[in-house]
C-alpha cells in the first residue's frame, strides 16, 4: 500500500466514483445551486457523494469539514477571458497537501491553440503528484480551432489516452452518447475513467441513463456537476446516482425507489 492508494480509497466507495464538481464559479460566477456553497456541500453529502472538487478559496471557507473526499482543483479560465479554452494553474501539489485534499485535477483542453502549455503542465504536475503520493484527476476534452466534434468516440479516446500517457490517475472525460462506443473510449485508457456530467438537462432519467451506460461500459463512475448542485433536489439526484454507480441498480429501477 502507499500514499495514492491511501488517498484513492478516501474519494472512492469501493472503487467507485461518484465525485460533485462544484468549480464552477470561477467560469461562471456564483450561478444558481453553488451561492451557498456550505448547504450545497452538505446536501450532495448526505446524497452519498464520494467526494467533492472544490477550488481553493471556497475549501479554505467551508464551514465544517465535508463528511467525503476533498478535491483541490488547480485549473482556471473565465467566461470574460480572451480565450476560455485556456486553463491555467492556479496552484501546487505542496498547497493542496496543506489544505488538506485528498486529490488534485487539473482541465486540459486537446486541440485549441494554447494545447502545448497544457500538457507541459500536466505532465510536469503529474510528476510532482507521484513525489508526494497524491492522486491526480485529469479533466480531458477535445476542445478548440480544430476540434469539430467534441463527442465523436475518436476524439474522446484519444484525449482519455493522452491523460493517461502523461500520468493521470483517474481520467474524466464526455460520454460518447453510447455504451458500445464509450466501451472503446475504456479500452484504450490504462487507467479508470469518468465520465462528465455536461451541460445541465431537464430530464432526470436522461442523466441517469446516460450514467448506467458508461458504468455498464466499464467507467468507475460520474462527475456531476450542474446536473446535480443545479436539481431542485441535489440529495435525492445525488441518492439516485450513487444506486447506479456502488450498487449498479438500472435506472428504472432507481427511479421507482428514489424520489427526485
Amino acid at each position: 500500500m502507499n500514499g495514492k492508494e491511501v488517498r484513492l480509497n478516501r474519494i472512492l466507495k469501493n472503487g467507485k466514483a461518484l465525485i460533485i464538481p462544484m468549480d464552477h464559479g470561477v467560469s461562471l460566477g456564483p450561478v444558481k445551486g453553488i451561492v451557498d456553497m456550505d448547504e450545497t456541500v452538505f446536501k450532495v453529502v448526505e446524497g452519498g457523494a464520494s467526494a467533492v472538487l472544490l477550488h481553493k478559496g471556497i475549501i479554505r471557507s467551508l464551514k465544517a469539514v465535508p463528511n467525503c473526499g476533498l478535491i483541490a482543483h488547480f485549473s482556471a479560465s473565465t467566461s470574460l477571458g480572451p480565450d476560455s479554452n485556456k486553463k491555467v494553474r492556479t496552484g501546487s501539489v505542496e498547497e493542496a497537501i496543506r489544505l488538506g485534499a485528498d486529490a488534485v485535477s487539473l482541465h486540459i483542453n486537446i486541440g485549441c491553440k494554447t494545447e502545448p502549455e497544457m500538457l507541459l503542465k500536466l505532465g510536469e504536475f503529474a510528476d510532482k503528484c507521484d513525489k508526494w503520493q497524491i492522486p491526480l484527476i485529469a479533466m480531458m476534452y477535445a476542445r478548440g480551432e480544430n476540434v469539430k466534434d467534441p463527442l465523436d468516440p475518436s476524439n474522446v479516446a484519444m484525449v482519455c489516452r493522452i491523460g493517461a500517457e502523461l500520468g493521470a490517475d483517474i481520467v474524466k472525460c464526455n460520454y460518447t452518447g453510447s455504451t458500445e462506443t464509450f466501451k472503446d473510449v475504456v479500452a484504450g485508457c490504462p487507467v479508470p475513467v469518468v465520465i462528465a456530467g455536461g451541460a445541465k438537462l431537464d430530464n432526470d432519467k436522461a442523466v441517469l441513463e446516460m450514467l448506467e451506460g458508461a458504468m455498464t461500459a466499464g467507467a468507475i463512475g460520474v462527475t456531476f456537476g450542474r446536473n446535480v448542485f443545479q436539481h431542485e433536489n441535489p440529495t435525492n439526484i445525488v441518492k439516485a446516482a450513487a444506486k447506479i454507480v456502488y450498487d449498479r441498480w438500472t435506472t428504472d429501477e432507481t427511479l421507482e425507489v428514489v424520489k427526485i
